[in-house]
């Protein structure tokens, strides 16, 4: 390496100060000589390996591949763990409302552990939900040159279930290590990081047992190397353009809407300007054109198969910054060029889209004068107006109660407030009810709101996000059983019928819950956005 790397500085004074000497015994004691500290690049490897969850179950053998590449480079590789939840094995349960504060946790964690030991550079390994946007958003804060290596999905499998076997049971088999292999949150995200130059290209869709996802690891690690020489920091790379870029391939591969949440966290930690209503406006002007499961009949190996997110982003390019940089130092137009399609009803033209608007909207009116988000890409156009009558829950537990009970009815808007990021807390995913209304046949015949999310693979007619959320007075908790509620999705607009006299009079009757919290969410409350500002914990100025 041409220049000293400036972690060298940690061996500054050794021969005079004993603080400076321990340093270097410790690192002496992992089997790192003194030279190397001082003339190689100290890259972290910051991994979210466990054996808990498919989604990180192969990343310490990726790893692997990374450390070859980074000694391969001259660099010096260190490995350090975070913590990492999964949304799939937390719903429905207590637990799902410490998966989104997670996120911060992670973020944290991150950022205090490579602020503390003086690394050169950065490679991210991570898979699912919560993980991808928390490395991006520490990645953000420390502004070193970082490469992220994504899982990759895992295999698709097709289940052959005895006749009369619950449908659902057929859908749920996972094969191996991977994120799940639809257009759930974990996937739309590795998509996002691609498309915003953080990876190599072709990472998301290269499957997490394909031997080309350990070949990029790498090739990541030797990559990093040189992005230290050449001093190509994070913020070079996350950039305005680079947002631009993460919106238009939110719009036309139907991602999550978990996504919302998170570019505006990321945005956040950047300090550039990021609303819910340019994922709106993105959205009216970028069509669907990627056709992966719930909003298309395919699923991510097909994507690989036809060529992959660089495709994609091929035929979306006009809508694209194509002079944002990646991290191979060249621009994302330069980036995809050479790609070309190998079939045409996965990754389909602009001329003939899955859907004319992108997967995201953005609704706003009484119920939600902050906004709410709804994924349109996976609602039967019967349902994309609809009015009814408003039947609510006060959690998530009482509405699956109740919906196994029998108590949904057909042409209902059921409502599930008080899971919110603050009221939850911890806006826990409400999959279990989006699945029940299917199970009960009603998806198409039935409404859902909450302030709560919903899963990257929930269907049908589910507006979540409303904001502001019930907890902290939004009109969300004032609606009672019977009052008549609007969804319509082309006018972008939710509202409900109750004038503003009978709102007053049900404001002065309405009483916050009294709760104890403990630990983390209790933390989490007190300091927690609402979701129209990405949900991110920040101790506002003066306090």
């Amino acid at each position: 390496m041409a220049k000293k790397p400036k972690s060298g500085a940690l061996t500054k004074d050794a021969d005079r100060l004993a603080t400076a000497l321990i340093r270097v015994e410790l690192l002496k004691a992992c089997g790192i000589r003194r030279e190397e500290i001082e003339n190689k690049p100290l890259i972290g490897i910051v991994n979210s390996w466990n054996d808990l969850l498919p989604g990180h179950l192969h990343l310490r053998e990726l790893a692997r591949s990374v450390r070859d590449g980074v000694l391969a480079a001259g660099g010096v590789p260190l490995e350090f763990n975070t913590i990492a939840p999964c949304d799939g094995y937390s719903n429905g349960l207590p637990g799902m409302r410490y998966v989104l504060p997670m996120r911060e946790i992670i973020a944290d964690a991150v950022e205090s552990m490579v602020s503390a030991h003086g690394f050169d550079g950065l490679v991210f390994l991570s898979g699912c939900d919560k993980i991808v946007p928390a490395q991006l958003m520490a990645a953000a804060r420390l502004d070193l040159p970082s490469i992220f290596v994504t899982g990759g999905p895992m295999l698709p499998f097709n289940a052959f279930a005895p006749k009369g076997t619950p449908p659902i049971l057929s859908m749920v088999s996972c094969p191996g290590p991977g994120a799940c292999s639809g257009m759930g949150t974990a996937v739309s995200m590795q998509c996002l990081v691609e498309a915003m130059g953080m990876s190599l290209p072709g990472s998301a869709a290269t499957h997490a047992v394909h031997s080309e996802k350990f070949l990029m690891g790498q090739k990541s690690g030797m990559r990093v190397v040189e992005m230290v020489e050449e001093e190509l920091s994070c913020r070079k790379i996350l950039t305005e353009g680079a947002l631009r870029n993460g919106l238009v391939t939110t719009a036309a591969a139907g991602c999550s809407t978990n996504v919302v949440i998170h570019l505006l966290a990321l945005a956040e930690e950047l300090g550039l300007k990021l609303s819910i209503d340019d994922f709106d406006n993105v959205g009216r002007e970028v069509p669907h054109i990627l056709g992966v499961y719930p909003s298309g009949p395919y699923f991510l190996l097909d994507v690989y198969r036809a060529g992959g997110i660089p495709v994609m982003l091929k035929k979306v390019v006009k809508f694209l910054k194509i002079d944002a940089l990646t991290v191979t130092g060249r621009t994302i137009g330069e980036e995809v060029e050479p790609f070309s399609c190998t079939d045409d009803d996965v990754i389909r033209d602009l001329e003939n889209p899955y859907h004319p608007d992108g997967g995201i909207a953005i609704l706003r009116g009484s119920l939600a004068p902050d906004g709410a988000v709804v994924k349109t890409g996976s609602i039967p156009e019967s349902m994309l107006k609809f009015t009814g009558p408003a039947h609510v829950y006060e959690s998530e537990a009482a509405a699956i109660e109740g919906g196994t009970k029998g108590e949904f009815g057909v042409g209902e808007v059921i409502i599930i407030r008080n899971e919110g990021p603050v009221g939850g807390p911890g806006m826990p995913e409400l999959l279990t009810v989006t699945e029940l209304l299917f199970q009960l046949e009603i998806a198409d015949k039935s409404a859902l709101i909450t302030d709560g999310r919903f899963s990257g693979f929930s269907r049908g007619p589910c507006v979540g996000h409303v904001s502001p959320e019930a907890f902290v007075g939004g009109p969300l908790s004032l609606i009672e059983d019977g009052d008549i509620i609007t969804i319509d999705i082309p006018n972008r607009d939710i509202s409900f019928n109750v004038s503003e006299e009978i709102l007053k009079k049900r404001a002065e009757k309405r009483k916050p819950e009294k709760r104890s919290l403990t630990g983390a969410l209790s933390k989490y409350a007190a300091l927690v956005s609402q979701a129209y500002r990405g949900c991110v914990t920040k101790v506002e100025d003066g306090k």
